[in-house]
């Protein structure tokens, strides 16, 4: 492997690790601060240190006026219908079960692609969704078929895969005019007026009366540099060398360091139910993308 292979692969598995790792930083922000301002505070830091690498690089473009409506509907599914599933639907669910969820929207956005780019859907995709709704079926459920986890918890979860999908859509028709960076910049830089209402109508109070231990500011400067920001520009860079359809197998470990790090951080169970519903996802994810060649046969 030479140097700039071994770059690429470094910088997609330091993206998963600090994604992986968000899901924990978010429980410890939750201490203290509600999700708005969890996600508000998140954006603010992570849009300032986003414009100001832009500037000093000379990475920020203008925005076509006849695309600004485009960047609005990206801002609006991520981050904005993104963070407020994944943030409420955390405050509902472990953070390993919330990370397996997420973990699924690489399934999800073939069948997007059907209905808005005529992208073929195929059997192996059918196939890793059967295996990956199986798998989230194992952890959330327990022997006698009861509930073990928060309904709107999942519906919320939910919520934040198909807004990655839509974001995905939209992003399609920008990213081949914009470089990331730009696009970054601004959708977070927008998501903040989507969120700024919201957090003066419901969660200022809060906010003015809230104690913030010196955890939870390392917790949430984490979240806003190495997850909304550093995670962002490690995967397009490694995507720009992979590919797609590499980069997105990278994905399905999310959840595994997820389950790891909650594990010794946050002292969630490990249970073997739940990495045997781990494991059947991130298997549904790995069929979904993998090359299968069948041959036919003579008569």
């Amino acid at each position: 492997m030479n140097k700039q292979s071994l770059m690429v692969y470094a910088s997609i598995v330091l993206a998963m690790l600090f994604w992986s790792f968000s899901f924990v930083w978010v429980k410890i922000v939750y201490l203290v601060y509600n999700p708005m301002t969890t996600v508000l505070l998140r954006l603010i830091i992570s849009s300032a240190l986003l414009f100001l690498i832009g500037k000093a690089l000379k990475r920020i473009q203008g925005i076509r006026k006849k695309d600004r409506m485009h960047l609005v509907l990206l801002a609006f599914f991520e981050p904005f219908l993104y963070f407020l599933g994944e943030s409420f639907g955390l405050k509902l669910v472990s953070s390993t079960l919330g990370a397996v969820i997420i973990s699924t929207i690489p399934l999800f956005s073939p069948i997007a692609a059907y209905f808005f780019h005529k992208e073929k859907v195929s059997p192996k995709i059918v196939l890793g969704i059967l295996f990956s709704v199986v798998g989230v079926g194992v952890i959330i459920f327990n022997k006698q078929f009861d509930l073990v986890a928060s309904p709107l918890g999942i519906a919320l979860m939910f919520v934040a895969v198909v807004a990655a999908v839509g974001y995905s859509i939209v992003l399609k028709g920008l990213a081949s005019k914009y470089n990331p960076l730009t696009l970054i910049s601004y959708q977070n830089l927008i998501g903040i007026v989507f969120f700024l209402p919201l957090f003066l109508s419901f969660e200022l109070n809060h906010f003015l009366n809230a104690k913030p231990t010196t955890e939870v500011w390392i917790a949430l400067v984490e979240l806003a540099v190495f997850a909304s920001s550093l995670a962002f520009i490690f995967f397009t860079y490694g995507l720009k060398h992979l590919g797609i359809n590499k980069s997105n197998i990278f994905i399905n470990a999310i959840p595994v360091f997820t389950a790891i790090f909650a594990f010794f951080v946050l002292n969630e169970s490990l249970t073997f139910q739940k990495m045997l519903g781990i494991s059947i996802v991130i298997s549904g994810l790995f069929i979904s993308q993998a090359k299968l060649k069948f041959s036919k046969v003579k008569k």
